[in-house]
């Protein structure tokens, strides 16, 4: 372990980053070469946390014309489906996985318990957070930083499908300007468009640093922590 940067990590993944080129749904190859350095890295004795969205399946935010709780809810259970896929696709890789969620739904899952993901982290398992923070108004981002805060993390991983943090959408604009550290600070007032701004506080706030990275190389995750320069480093 003394080689390793980070010995817990939080890892947040977009429910896109789940779907690949097809943008909805799952693509299994995606998955699977996610779970492969999910699994590299608890064979290298790091104490691992997932958080994923549920944009794959559900974006409530556009284009439907429904009351915001209700497509808040939905967009939780979708975060459910997502992990309960990759529990099932670690556990084929033979990784102990325990899937906890912020809504209680017990047939499939535990409830989340600080004390329980705490256990199963010190145990080798990976815990999978879903259903967010289990309230509407509120993103998977931000149960990223507060199960991050919770766990005492030493890393947030942001998988991206762009590979740092940029001034802009280099997808849009050629000439955005690339940052290899930047401040918490500066993404709230750049409004740089990272996590939303509740969990940048929320990082800020309990000095959690964050590592922002494209997971289209899912060998970047084994990179970060074992102390290589990739994507952006977010820190005070």
């Amino acid at each position: 372990m003394a080689e390793l940067k980070y010995k817990r990590v939080l890892l947040k993944l977009s429910g896109e980053a789940l779907a690949g080129e097809k943008k909805t749904g799952i693509n299994p190859e995606v998955l699977g070469s996610i779970c492969d350095k999910v699994k590299e890295l608890v064979d290298l004795g790091v104490e691992v946390g997932i958080v994923v969205g549920g944009g794959n399946f559900w974006r409530g935010r556009f284009g439907h014309d429904m009351e915001r709780t209700t497509s808040d809810y939905m967009g939780m259970l979708a975060t459910a489906m997502n992990g309960l896929a990759l529990q099932d696709t670690l556990e084929a890789r033979g990784v102990y996985t325990r899937l906890q969620t912020a809504i209680e739904m017990r047939e499939v899952a535990e409830p989340y318990i600080k004390r329980k993901a705490w256990k199963h982290l010190e145990k080798g398992r990976v815990v999978i957070f879903s259903c967010g923070t289990g309230n509407p108004y509120f993103t998977t981002d931000t149960a990223a930083a507060l199960r991050a805060a919770e766990i005492e993390a030493d890393a947030i991983l942001v998988g991206k499908t762009i590979d740092a943090v940029y001034s802009a959408d280099p997808k849009v604009d050629p000439n955005a300007e690339r940052f290899d550290e930047i401040t918490y600070l500066d993404i709230l007032n750049k409004d740089l468009k990272v996590m939303d701004s509740t969990a940048i506080s929320l990082c800020r706030d309990n000095q959690i640093p964050l590592v922002v990275f494209g997971i289209d190389d899912p060998e970047n995750i084994i990179k970060i922590v074992k102390g290589e320069k990739i994507g952006t480093l977010v820190r005070e």
